[in-house]
């Protein structure tokens, strides 16, 4: 199947390949908000689990092991924001730009002499099912961390909608002063919240140089976490949104590139563009339509908590 030299299966099987990392790092974004927290150093977290990931798999020679490094390695970024803005009660706005900025810097020191290194394969989940016409590419056609990123975002939905645990992180991210007062701890719920961002982030991360490149590169991240933070709130704070604004990121991502390779005759600054430019007026669209409150952000979302209160 093709439309306009362009092969559809091809197209929406790599879609889902270029949609994976943000849609992990926004799916950890997303129940790091939900319980009341605003992190904006997901780009450090992936770039650092990006380095992590990385090294571990090259000096193991197992990609599972590197994306286990990538998910602690971007756990222990959160928790360094948790401690900032939990304990230490800083600014969140500040804490989390300061996080990236300290993720770039720290990934580019660890990186110092992985350039040009290719890391190990990893594989295909169902091997030669890969194979069969249509189904084969789009269905069976990916290693397992793209499996995983669906299981994670459907795993987020349930534990949110029908549990306990996902009861309590909604009560402290829409009121803290209530939670806190019926007895749930809200400083741990919150930093319990944003080690799962901070490892989902890093396994993303982990994507780009494991997989989507595969090698380390400065920088590799390209802005991605800021994607995903824009995903959140396209979603208005609903993990099978963030599934749909993954996919339409990465669609555009992936268009703009076919397109390219297709020939057709538009300026590559723009096509090389239209993925953040479409971000952009989709989120100005929404925020131009609805306000805060129907949106669904959480009502405590950036609000510091005091326990004395």
């Amino acid at each position: 199947m093709s439309l306009g030299g362009i092969d559809l299966v091809v197209l929406i099987a790599s879609l889902m390949v270029a949609s994976t990392p943000i849609m992990l790092a926004a799916i950890g974004e997303l129940v790091a908000e939900k319980a009341g927290s605003l992190n904006l150093g997901v780009e450090g977290m992936m770039i650092i689990g990006a380095i992590c990931g990385f090294i571990a798999a090259v000096e193991t020679g197992s990609p599972v092991l590197g994306f286990v490094a990538a998910a602690a390695g971007g756990a222990v970024m959160a928790l360094l924001f948790a401690f900032m803005t939990q304990v230490l009660l800083s600014n969140q706005v500040a804490t989390g730009l300061a996080l990236t900025l300290f993720g770039l810097g720290l990934s580019s020191l660890l990186g110092q002499g992985y350039n040009g290194i290719k890391p190990p394969p990893t594989p295909k989940l169902f091997g030669s099912l890969g194979d069969l016409p249509v189904v084969g590419p789009i269905v069976f056609g990916h290693n397992w961390v793209v499996y995983l990123s669906l299981i994670l975002v459907a795993g987020t939905w349930a534990v949110l909608k029908y549990t306990r645990a996902g009861l309590v992180l909604r009560a402290v991210g829409e009121n803290h002063d209530a939670a806190h007062a019926l007895g749930y701890r809200v400083r741990t719920v919150r930093t319990l919240a944003l080690m799962y961002g901070g490892a989902c982030a890093g396994v993303g991360g982990a994507y780009l140089s494991l997989v989507r490149v595969p090698q380390w590169t400065e920088g590799m991240t390209a802005g991605a976490g800021w994607i995903a933070l824009a995903i959140v709130v396209f979603a208005s704070w609903k993990p099978w949104r963030v599934l749909l604004g993954a996919y339409i990121f990465g669609g555009v991502t992936v268009l703009q590139l076919r397109l390219q390779a297709a020939g057709i005759a538009i300026p590559v600054q723009i096509l090389s563009t239209a993925p953040y430019l479409i971000t952009i007026l989709v989120l100005v669209i929404m925020s131009a339509r609805r306000g805060r409150a129907a949106q669904g952000a959480p009502a405590s979302l950036g609000r510091v908590f005091h326990a004395s209160h």
